[in-house]
Formats: C-alpha cells, structure tokens, sequence
C-alpha cells in the first residue's frame, strides 16, 4: 500500500484556493494538503527577509507531512522566496523534494496572448516590487513591454466579501486608469495574485473592450500536469487517493466561512502552530 504522500500547496491565505481549484479539477487522483499562513497574512507588503522566513518554515511544514512536492500558489511568496529556497534550501537537505511557484509558468505563456507586445501585470506590492514579472517575461518573450500596477486594497476588498460591491468600483477603476496610463497599448492584462480572480468580472466590467484579462489557475494547473508527465520519478512517488486536508495557521472557523468563496466548496480546515 502507498504511503501518503500528497501534494502541498501553500498561501498566505485564501488565494491559493484558486489555484488549488483548478489543480484539483484537472488532476483529481492525486492527495492534496492546503496550508493557509492566515496569521500572519497578508505577505504583500513585508520585506523579502520576512516572506522567505514565513515560507520556509511552510515549506518545511509540508515536508514534514510527507510531501514529495510543494506548490508555492502565492505570487509574492513565488516572487521573493522561491529561488532562495531551490538554490539554497533544497540541495543542503532535500534534494528528493521539489517546490515550485506560480511565477514561471504563468511567464511561459503569457506572452502568447498579447498581440501588441504589451502586457500590463496587477499584482500586491511585494510582487510588483520585485520585478519578477517583468524578469521572467522578458526571459522568455524579449519583444514584450510589461508594466505593472500595485493594487494594495484589492485582497482586503475580496477577504472582506467587498469585491462585488459598488464600493470595490473606485478601486478598481482606479487601478485599471493607473495601468493603463503607463501604456495605452496594453491588450493584455495578468491578474498576478491569487484573490484577483474573484474580483475578474468586476475587473472586465470596467476593462476597455479590446483588452483580455487573465488569471492564472489553469495554466498553473496545466503547468502541473506538464511536469508531472516530465518527472515520473516525482509523480511515482505522490499517493492517489484523492483526498483534501486544509489547514490554517488561524481560526478554523473564519477560515472555512471564507475558503469557500475560493474553492468553490465547502471547506473543513484544521488548526495548525508553525
């Protein structure tokens, strides 16, 4: 009999859940393990030193329940402390195990779905502080103008059930006129953080026709899927039972209310101290 090995996927908080929907959707067979660091969220706007402290001792959390492979589904997370992790972290003490984040996949094929060659990104502070968009992007579609807007208010408009209120419309129409200053031709716009997709219809709504707005659940879970094919010697050792544990760093009932608005489902979660 297998052992339990699930799959890991973290977030600082309930944006993962976005992602991990669409894994889930796409790749049902396998187990997962959700953490959600909600105690200490938001990651957006803390320094570099604090995201990769956070999430390494999440990812160490994970590996402790046996997972073979941690999916970081938290851009700012992906953004400032993923790197560090796999170059330094992993080959010191688990080279058997992998962690990837959300960043590179999505940078891999967003450059397919512009025509004009410019891309606007929206994302938290900490992601658009770290440039790692435009990095990645550019890694792969040099020809690409990327310009990027921080939207500060927008995880706390969806966290606060808000993000369908007339209320979030300042906000985001405000955020769309930033953008879309810096490069009135941008015919391509990458919600870059996980709690945006939630906030998408209103986002279209007020998004100039011509412009396709894009999140990344799907390709992070075709992203997935491509790795897996690619790495038999990871996917042989994950357990396929299709079960679901959730946990959280804060209380169990908050974050069920909440989680459901992101996974679509309900969610039963347990208490966890890291």
């Amino acid at each position: 009999m297998q052992a339990y090995s699930p799959i890991g996927v973290f977030d600082s908080g309930f944006g993962g859940l976005t992602i991990l929907k669409e894994i889930t959707a796409l790749l049902p067979e396998y187990d997962y393990i959700y953490l959600g660091d909600n105690a200490r969220s938001p990651y957006g706007t803390r320094s570099f030193e604090t995201v990769y402290e956070y999430t390494l001792q999440s990812v160490k959390w994970f590996f402790d329940q046996n997972c073979p492979l941690v999916i970081i589904a938290c851009n700012t997370a992906s953004a400032k402390a993923l790197r560090k992790i796999q170059e330094e972290f992993l080959p010191q003490d688990y080279s058997e195990k992998r962690v990837l984040g959300i960043v590179r996949p999505t940078s891999e094929v967003i450059g397919d779905y512009s025509n004009t060659k410019k891309i606007g990104i929206m994302a938290t502070p900490g992601t658009v502080q770290s440039d790692s968009y435009k990095i990645e992007v550019n890694k792969f579609f040099p020809e690409v103008k990327v310009v990027q807007e921080a939207c500060p208010m927008w995880v706390a408009l969806v966290e606060n059930n808000e993000h369908e209120s007339k209320g979030a419309d300042y906000f985001v129409k405000k955020h769309i006129h930033g953008l879309l200053k810096q490069d009135k031709n941008i015919d391509t716009v990458l919600l870059a953080c996980t709690h945006y997709p939630l906030l998408k219809a209103k986002i279209e709504e007020f998004m100039p026709v011509g412009i396709t707005v894009v999140s990344q659940g799907k390709i992070v879970a075709d992203s997935l899927a491509d790795y897996l094919k690619r790495h038999p010697e990871i996917e042989s050792k994950l357990s396929q039972k299709n079960r679901r544990t959730f946990y959280t760093t804060e209380d169990t009932q908050k974050f069920d209310r909440q989680a459901s608005l992101f996974y679509g489902q309900y969610v039963e979660s347990k208490y966890v101290k890291l």
